[in-house]
């Protein structure tokens, strides 16, 4: 599993992932595993697994580190 930090989260249930490089990568309230969407801050580490979604990488199975 990769590792990133919260970048950015919207009142739509949905956010992005800092990935440490240049891009960061898109996750929904969906696909977020063992937290709930109101529990993630901003700057808060977590894992998931690279997809991909239907405009473009997405991230799966985000969990807590």
């Amino acid at each position: 599993m990769a590792e990133g930090t919260i970048k950015r989260l919207t009142d739509k249930g949905f956010g992005f992932i800092d990935t440490g490089t240049s891009n960061d990568i898109f996750f929904h309230s969906s696909d977020l595993e063992g937290v709930s969407y109101d529990e993630l801050q901003e700057g808060v580490r977590v894992s998931y697994n690279e997809g991909q979604g239907p405009k473009g990488p997405r991230a799966e199975n985000v969990q807590l580190v």
